[in-house]
């Protein structure tokens, strides 16, 4: 994730903000779940670089998938961001996971920037029908909107939303800096997203610190996090979304999808664990913690 990245990050006050006012009220709504869920994962599964430790050395790549699956149960899927998939490879994705493990793949580009949103019906159509076949397997899809994309735009975001179909789950992450200012398109979006129960995206980075505008608009809290390499400050603001994380599931909150962006992917299973270990000392909901492999042998699928 290369949006507000900074090559120096020794001034930057990573201290999250204050919850918007309307998050707890978004909360207090929601009927408490029996059990909330936690989706830890990375943001693709081709990781060459885990070759020989979190996958076994030699695996090749039509089972790193499988591997992937093995050691997170969430993906942030970016591929579909570059294509629409065909429902061969969708049924091929759903076989390679076990039960419990969700895809939360992007909106196309061809949908987001290509087209803004505008006369995209049959490519939305062709996605939303390619990733429905996930089933249980799928999580949420996100809408990253382009950053020239503003509030001036809120028209088109709404009849794009309006006619979203209802049953897919969307969060809509905005990057434009006009929508995180306080006034009556910012308030309509965050309400348009409420009344169509599709939650927002919280962007963690050092260049915009604005991202982190803290309004959930459903009980699901998704959360893209942008790390430097196991510096101190990862720590540190790991801490800092765990204890949030558990004020918010203590309010209701049902669904935490947080994401791991690393620009060394071998940084993001120890930044994951360590956020699992932050949320079980505080929540005692434990996940499985990523382990390395043994040495792989041919075959042992099969």
């Amino acid at each position: 994730m290369d949006f507000g990245r900074l090559p120096d990050i020794s001034k930057v006050n990573f201290s999250l903000p204050e919850d918007h006012a309307a998050t707890a009220q978004v909360l207090a709504r929601a009927q408490r779940p029996t059990k909330p869920s936690l989706y830890l994962g990375c943001p693709t599964w081709v990781n060459k670089n885990w070759l020989g430790s979190y996958y076994p050395s030699g695996a090749p790549d039509n089972q790193l998938l499988y591997w992937y699956s093995r050691q997170f149960n969430t993906l942030e899927m970016n591929t579909t961001h570059y294509r629409i998939p065909d429902l061969a490879t969708v049924h091929k994705w759903k076989q390679a996971v076990p039960s419990g493990f969700t895809f939360c793949p992007k909106l196309p580009q061809i949908i987001s920037h290509d087209q803004l949103l505008q006369n995209a019906g049959e490519p939305t159509q062709r996605f939303c029908e390619a990733i429905l076949e996930l089933g249980e397997a799928l999580g949420m899809a996100f809408l990253q909107l382009p950053p020239f994309f503003g509030p001036e735009d809120f028209d088109i975001l709404q009849r794009f939303l309006e006619q979203f179909p209802a049953e897919v789950p969307l969060a809509v992450e905005f990057r434009h800096p006009d929508w995180f200012k306080a006034g009556p398109r910012q308030e309509e979006a965050f309400q348009l997203l409420e009344e169509r129960q599709m939650a927002t995206v919280l962007t963690d980075v050092a260049g915009r610190r604005d991202a982190l505008h803290m309004r959930l608009t459903a009980p699901v809290a998704m959360i893209r996090f942008n790390g430097h390499g196991l510096h101190p400050t990862d720590y540190t603001r790991l801490t800092d979304w765990a204890e949030r994380l558990h004020q918010w599931l203590e309010q209701g909150l049902h669904t935490v999808y947080f994401f791991m962006h690393q620009q060394e992917i071998l940084h993001a299973p120890p930044a994951l664990e360590f956020l699992m270990d932050q949320l079980q000392q505080r929540t005692s909901l434990a996940l499985p913690r990523p382990q390395k492999l043994q040495q792989y042998i041919q075959g042992q699928l099969f």
